[in-house]
């Protein structure tokens, strides 16, 4: 575990998963990150590697062969490496061991590093490619943050703000989990996006290739907001588990399968490629 620091936010992080436990803002005294109640859903703010989503039949095609993989990826279930960590920062590391290639036949190492900048979190993904080929992989965030912030308040008292008013467009998901190949317009009022108990009835609003790179949840009620900024993302799911009490604001590197034939891991749409040799990187900012 690693604990991160300073006047304003106090963030706990795990080994399984790299995942962020907790993200406390002190002048507030308020835990804006889900608990993870396992009755509801069990997750604070999984890291999703190597891929976003589902894939058809449960098995990612590599190269002619099927590996089985299930929705987002096995970075999310793994033991991470600690390898520094202090009151500003901390790197965990996801070599890509012998049994990891039984199931994604690369040679790599994935980071994610943790910075403390005042009010923000910097979170970084790393991927080094250690093979002797190209590897191909798929990569996001799906931090859940509290809604409300305080009990006195309703869900409904809450809205998203995108960083520009735009026109939406969500692409539909089956239950399958797959994207149908649908979409569906998305109406915001202004630059809102009010919140919903049925809003996520059909499961998340996954958007392509915004102008948007924030957005930030805010209350009627008051000032205090959290903000996701993903400014190397693409893709944005947004999603609630229909009745509890909080909102998923997910940046992407890939996304789910569209329903079909499968497709190898390099004709995935959105898929990052990484040649011999080279690091990748991506960051996003969650800020109070």
């Amino acid at each position: 575990m690693a604990v991160l620091e300073n006047d304003l936010l106090k963030v706990t992080i795990s080994l399984k998963g790299a995942q962020i436990t907790s993200f406390y803002n002190k002048a507030e005294n308020l835990e804006m990150l889900w608990q993870a109640d396992p009755d509801i859903w069990a997750w604070h703010a999984p890291n999703l590697f190597p891929i976003v989503g589902a894939v058809i039949n449960n098995e990612l095609l590599i190269d002619g062969k099927a590996y089985p993989m299930s929705r987002h990826g096995f970075a999310r279930q793994s033991e991470f490496i600690l390898l520094k960590s202090d009151d500003e920062q901390a790197v965990f590391s996801l070599p890509g061991s012998e049994k990891i290639r039984a199931i994604y036949p690369y040679k790599f190492d994935f980071e994610v590093m943790y910075m403390l900048i005042d009010n923000a979190l910097r979170i970084t993904y790393k991927v080094i490619n250690l093979d002797k080929k190209v590897i191909y992989f798929s990569v996001g965030a799906h931090p859940a943050f509290n809604v409300p912030f305080y009990k006195d308040e309703n869900y409904e008292d809450y809205y998203l703000e995108f960083e520009s008013d735009e026109k939406l467009q969500r692409h539909i998901i089956s239950p399958d989990g797959m994207f149908s190949g649908e979409t569906q317009p998305v109406n915001l009022d202004g630059d809102k996006l009010h919140l919903k108990k049925n809003l996520f009835d059909n499961d998340a609003l996954v958007f392509k290739n915004m102008k948007t790179r924030q957005v930030t949840l805010k209350s009627r009620n008051h000032d205090k907001t959290i903000s996701v900024e993903f400014p190397h993302f693409n893709y944005l799911g947004i999603w609630d588990k229909p009745g509890a009490d909080f909102v998923c604001i997910e940046p992407w590197l890939g996304c789910t399968d569209t329903e079909g034939e499968p497709k190898d891991i390099s004709k995935k749409e959105n898929i990052q490629k990484l040649n011999i040799g080279h690091v990748f990187e991506a960051a996003f900012y969650i800020s109070i």
